[in-house]
């Protein structure tokens, strides 16, 4: 069994396309089901999140893992393994690890070094968990990586800016209308999207009103920012009222039409300040705010395909800068601890097979013993445990050194040869199937888009 890593995220799709992945959490159960359900696929976890969808499985087969799990993520599209291959990446093996762990650690983000994804990828596995879609083989690789991510964020320095697609949206915002500091600002949404933005909107000053489709959530977040808890259908009037509309529900259809900014838009005439314009910050995918209010007089919109278009020369949003430092440092901990991981896997690999190795040999031991006590049956006891304690004494050193070798072989790349090797030479007949899924995670294996396809090599 190994690793393999198929999605689309900001770094290759626009975000058009990843609002036809987009995935609530009945969603997300049925992909789980439909991937562990296939004949590749023997654990899953899926990580969705504003700017991407990743499938992270332990298949057995590479060709039939990426067949599968694409297929399902086209199904989920509503479109073709065709339509999707150019915007599909694939990872394997140590490049799947690799990859995940970037992800974790906040360096595959649009805005790099965020940390909302760790909790989203935290999430992603309480569900696989909760689902029994992840076992033996998932677990120590997702737990890792939300150690790695952890480690990351506390070891470099790469959040120092604090920075994500929140911030980064606000930042937005103050360049068109000046600091938030004492401004209405309306946030629609209250989960983690929506928490996030209120608590950075309460550090800059703002003066914060909550609205969401379940009322108590938003009495709770607006509550925590010392802020208003509003209804839905009061919108038109709190638009009208803000300088600042914050978008980020799940729902998966447009929450706010442009009549009703439109409308907004005119209830200002009249009023002290009725030129003043409206930023519209829509970070929900798919969308939540129709794209005809763009087009509105006095409106401007920030949104996931603004912030995509601003991407810099290494595909992330523009934001406060990130040390080149402590970017390198982040990789380099990555890098090692993915090294770290393919040794663990390894070695749990060897470690049925030098277990035979010792078992046969105190089969041997045990044999010859009782063969020695039939042909001397006048040998005193005393001389008896001598000799079986030298017979064993002497079989443990001879095998002391290849079993401490394979173990040590089986952390560099290719090491499980060696433990192939051994059960050749001794003749050891392990079932294969009670054997931990070989892996060789020293190569990895990036799969060209147009291998994607049906038929195709992959």
């Amino acid at each position: 069994m190994s690793l393999l890593a198929v999605g689309v995220s900001h770094q290759t799709a626009p975000v058009a396309l990843l609002e036809q992945f987009a995935m609530g959490a009945d969603d997300t159960v049925k992909a789980l089901h439909e991937l562990v359900g296939s004949d590749h696929v023997s654990e899953a976890m899926v990580l969705a999140t504003c700017n991407r969808v990743e499938v992270f499985a332990e298949v057995d087969r590479f060709h039939g893992g990426v067949t599968e799990v694409s297929r399902v993520l086209a199904r989920q599209a509503g479109a073709t393994v065709e339509e999707l291959s150019p915007y599909v990446t694939v990872h394997y093996e140590d490049q799947a690890v690799a990859h995940l762990f970037t992800v974790a650690a906040g360096l595959d983000s649009m805005v790099v070094g965020e940390t909302q994804v760790l909790g989203q990828l935290r999430h992603a596995y309480a569900l696989a968990r909760e689902q029994g879609t992840v076992g033996r083989a998932m677990h120590p690789v997702a737990q890792r990586a939300l150690r790695v991510g952890k480690r990351v964020h506390a070891e470099t320095g790469i959040d120092k800016a604090g920075a994500s697609l929140v911030s980064v949206s606000l930042d937005r915002a103050e360049e068109r209308i000046g600091e938030l500091a004492g401004r209405p600002v309306l946030v629609v949404g209250a989960g983690s999207m929506g928490a996030l933005a209120a608590t950075t909107l309460a550090r800059r000053g703002a003066a914060v009103t909550v609205s969401s489709r379940t009322p108590a959530h938003a009495e709770r977040l607006a509550a925590s920012v010392e802020g208003r808890a509003v209804d839905l259908p009061d919108l038109p009037a709190e638009v009208a009222a803000a300088d600042v509309l914050v978008t980020c529900t799940g729902a998966r259809g447009i929450v706010v039409g442009t009549d009703v900014v439109a409308g907004a838009m005119r209830s200002r005439i009249g009023a002290a300040r009725p030129d003043r314009p409206l930023v519209v910050i829509d970070l929900a995918l798919p969308r939540d705010v129709d794209p005809g209010v763009a087009a509105l007089p006095g409106v401007h919109v920030v949104d996931l395909a603004l912030l995509q278009g601003e991407r810099g020369a290494d595909g992330h949003a523009s934001a406060s800068p990130v040390a080149a430092d402590d970017v390198a440092a982040a990789h380099a901990l990555i890098e090692a601890e993915t090294a770290l991981l393919r040794a663990e896997r390894q070695a749990a690999a060897v470690a049925p097979t030098v277990s035979a190795l010792r078992s046969q040999a105190a089969e041997v031991v045990d044999a010859e013993l009782l063969r020695l006590a039939a042909r001397l049956p006048d040998l005193d006891a005393r001389a008896r445990t001598e000799v079986a304690r030298t017979v064993r004494r002497v079989v443990d050193k001879l095998l002391h050194e290849p079993t401490v070798r394979v173990k040590e072989l089986a952390s560099a790349p290719g090491g499980v040869d060696y433990a192939d090797a051994l059960r050749a030479l001794f003749g050891l007949g392990i079932d294969a199937e009670v054997l931990p899924a070989r892996t060789n995670l020293a190569e990895a294996v990036t799969v060209d888009p147009d291998e994607l396809r049906p038929g195709g090599t992959a």
